[in-house]
């Protein structure tokens, strides 16, 4: 794991390790015309934090709002943890609710009673605990592909621009 990455004691292992892959993917700043992000640093948008001087934006900031943001905001915490990093990294790509319903769909493909609701609650959470790990990360990975294959199907030459590289991200 990457030491640069330092912040409050509460940061736990899992989120580290989840971080890390959103930041690799992620990178530093971005500011793409195609983008309806618009201006990102480390996958941080200016659309989404007003105000934030995004080109400015350091890592450990980073960090300290994905911590706050998104793993605890969307209770990424209570996956096991390998469904916890993929769920939280396509979250910061295509938005908590979207990954959360393909987490939900993956749990039911591998026939387990979820409703798809978007949201990481006790049923959701205790049904991941008792997936088969390869199982749920087989279908988690097919439902992300399917989801960003759609998008770009309805985006046109905006999202087949994209295609390549959503689907390198849902595989990983």
């Amino acid at each position: 794991m990457d030491s640069s990455i330092s912040g409050p004691d509460a940061y736990s292992p899992e989120f580290l390790t989840a971080v890390q892959r959103v930041l690799a993917n992620e990178g530093g700043y971005s500011s793409n015309p195609d983008d309806p992000g618009g201006a990102t640093n480390f996958g941080i948008s200016a659309r989404s934090h007003p105000g934030l001087a995004v080109a400015a934006l350091t890592r450990d900031a980073a960090v300290e709002i994905y911590w706050r943001e998104w793993w605890l905001r969307f209770g990424f915490a209570q996956l096991p943890a390998a469904a916890a990093a993929k769920a939280f990294d396509l979250a910061v790509n295509i938005g908590a609710g979207h990954a959360i319903e393909c987490l939900q769909r993956a749990l039911r493909a591998c026939g387990l009673p979820v409703t798809e609701d978007g949201v990481i609650g006790a049923v959701a959470a205790a049904e991941a605990a008792r997936a088969d790990p390869a199982a749920l990360m087989a279908a988690l990975r097919s439902e992300l592909a399917a989801h960003y294959r759609l998008v770009a199907a309805n985006q046109g030459a905006t999202g087949n621009k994209f295609l390549k590289g959503w689907l390198l991200r849902a595989y990983r």
